[in-house]
C-alpha cells in the first residue's frame, strides 16, 4: 500500500464513511432483482489465524496473528465499556469459540466484517481502561505478523476524559486497500425505465450480520440462519413478477439499524419485513414456534420488551456510539402518517399470521409488539418476523431445514402478494 492510501485508511473522516455506506446501499439496491454480486476474492485480504488475551485485572494484552502487517484505529467507548479496533476487511480464520470467553479486562470480543473494505474487533470490557499501547510487528523469525493492543486499568473520571472528541479520532470503519466492488451495467436500470416499474417494492431485511452473529446455539448463528431465510424469500417473491425486491444484506456484512430503515424510506417501500431468530435465556425456561412483532411505544409484555432492548443493542455490539445517532425518526413518531402505517403493519401482521399458522408452529401468542427501532420508519408499514427460537432443539431443527424453510418462506410470501395486491388495487380505486 502506498502512504497516501495508508494515511486515507488512518485519516477517513465522517464524510468518507458516509460516502461509503451510501455506495454499498446504491450497489445493493441497483441489483434488487437478483443480479449475482461481484466480490473481491478472499485471498486478496489478509488473513487472521489466531487470537489470544494475556495478563490480570490490572494490565492485558491482546494479540492477533495475522499473515501480513496492516494499518488499524483503536478507540474506546463508554456504556458500555468498550475498544473497538478498526482494521481494512481481513479473512478471520479463528478457532471455533474465539472470543466467548474473556481474561483479565476483557470480558468477551468479537470480529467480522462490519462494511465493504473494513473489519472491526470489539472488546466489552470489564470496567474502565485505557489503551496503554497499540502497535502492529512485522512477521520475523517464523513469526506471523502480529496486532498488539494493551490496555490498562483506570478510573472513570480518566476514562471519561479519553473519550473527549478532541482526544480521539473518529470512529468509522477502516476502508482496505481493495478494488471496490462493482455492478455490471446491465443490473443498473436506466432513469426512465426505474420509472415506468411501477411495481411496490418489498424491503427484506435478514437481522443482524458481519460482527453481530445475533444469536446462537449448537454451532448455527441467527445472522446466517435468517440470511438463507431471506434470500429464499427473495427469490420466491421474485418468481412472481410482481414485486421488486430488495435485501438490506445479501451477504454477511454489518448494516446499522438505522441504515436499514433508510434503505426502506429511500425507496418508497410499500413493505418492510425484518427476519429473526429469537433465543430465550435458560434461567427463563423454554419457548418455541414463530412470532410476529409490530411497533409501538409500549411493549406488549416482557418478553416483547426484552427482545425489543437485545435487538436495538446491535449498533452499540458492532462497535457503534450510539449516543451519535440521529433523533429525527423519534422526533415524528406522532405523525399522522406513523399512525396510518401502524395501521397497515398491524394488518400486515395479522394476515402474515393467518398465513404461517397453517404451516408453521406459532408462538402460544403470535402477535406481538415494542419499540423496535428498525421498525420506525413513519411511512413504511413494518413487521419484524421472529421465524423460531434458536435455542429451542425443535424450533433449530426447523431453522436448517430446507423443507421447513421452503414452506414458511411460501406462506409468507402468499402473505405479501395478499396484502400488497389488495393495498394496490385499493390505492388505485382512489386515484
Amino acid at each position: 500500500m502506498t502512504s497516501r492510501t495508508n494515511q486515507r485508511v488512518l485519516l477517513g473522516c465522517a464524510l468518507l464513511c458516509a460516502a461509503a455506506f451510501v455506495c454499498a446501499d446504491s450497489w445493493r439496491l441497483s441489483a434488487a432483482e437478483s443480479q449475482p454480486q461481484p466480490s473481491v476474492a478472499v485471498a486478496n485480504f489478509p488473513t487472521a489465524s489466531a487470537a489470544r488475551l494475556a495478563g490480570d485485572g490490572k494490565q492485558t494484552r491482546f494479540i492477533l496473528d495475522i499473515d501480513q502487517a496492516v494499518t488499524f484505529r483503536a478507540v474506546t467507548l463508554a456504556d458500555p465499556y468498550r475498544v473497538v479496533v478498526d482494521v481494512p476487511q481481513v479473512n478471520f480464520q479463528l478457532p471455533a469459540g474465539t472470543g466467548v470467553e474473556g481474561w483479565g479486562l476483557v470480558k468477551a470480543f468479537r470480529y467480522g466484517l462490519v462494511m465493504p473494505g473494513g473489519s472491526r474487533i470489539v472488546f466489552d470490557l470489564t470496567g474502565p481502561a485505557k489503551i496503554a499501547k497499540s502497535y502492529v510487528l512485522e512477521a520475523a523469525n517464523g513469526q506471523p505478523a502480529r496486532l498488539v493492543l494493551e490496555l490498562e486499568e483506570v478510573d472513570r473520571t480518566a476514562f471519561v476524559q479519553s473519550l473527549l472528541p478532541e482526544k480521539r479520532p473518529e470512529l468509522r470503519p477502516a476502508i482496505a486497500d481493495a478494488p471496490p466492488a462493482t455492478v455490471p451495467a446491465a443490473a443498473v436500470p436506466e432513469a426512465g425505465q426505474q420509472k415506468v416499474d411501477g411495481r411496490p417494492i418489498v424491503v427484506i431485511d435478514p437481522g443482524h450480520g458481519g460482527i453481530d452473529n445475533g444469536t446462537q446455539s449448537s454451532g448455527e448463528s441467527e445472522k446466517n440462519l435468517v440470511l438463507a431465510f431471506g434470500l429464499a424469500l427473495r427469490d420466491r417473491l421474485d418468481k412472481t413478477g410482481k414485486f421488486r425486491v430488495v435485501m438490506t444484506r445479501d451477504d454477511d456484512t454489518f448494516i446499522p439499524l438505522n441504515d436499514r430503515v433508510k434503505v426502506a424510506r429511500g425507496l418508497k417501500a410499500a413493505l418492510f419485513v425484518s427476519i429473526h431468530a429469537d433465543a430465550l435465556p435458560k434461567a427463563e425456561g423454554d419457548a418455541q414456534g414463530a412470532t410476529i412483532y409490530t411497533l409501538s411505544d409500549k411493549a406488549s409484555d416482557a418478553e416483547a420488551q426484552r427482545l425489543a432492548d437485545a435487538e436495538n443493542r446491535a449498533d452499540a455490539i458492532a462497535g457503534f456510539n450510539l449516543a451519535e445517532e440521529p433523533t429525527d425518526v423519534a422526533d415524528i413518531l406522532i405523525d399522522l402518517t406513523q399512525r396510518e402505517t401502524r395501521t397497515f403493519s398491524s394488518h400486515f401482521a395479522r394476515l402474515l399470521m393467518g398465513e404461517m399458522k397453517s404451516t408453521v408452529r406459532m408462538h402460544k401468542h403470535p402477535l406481538k409488539s415494542a419499540g423496535f427501532r428498525v421498525l420506525k420508519a413513519p411511512d413504511v408499514p413494518s413487521v419484524l418476523v421472529e421465524v423460531g427460537y434458536v435455542s429451542n432443539k425443535g424450533d433449530l431443527e426447523h431453522l436448517v431445514s430446507e423443507g421447513w424453510r421452503s414452506k414458511a418462506v411460501s406462506s409468507m410470501a402468499q402473505a405479501i402478494d395478499g396484502f400488497l395486491t389488495k393495498r394496490m388495487a385499493t390505492a388505485g380505486s382512489s386515484n
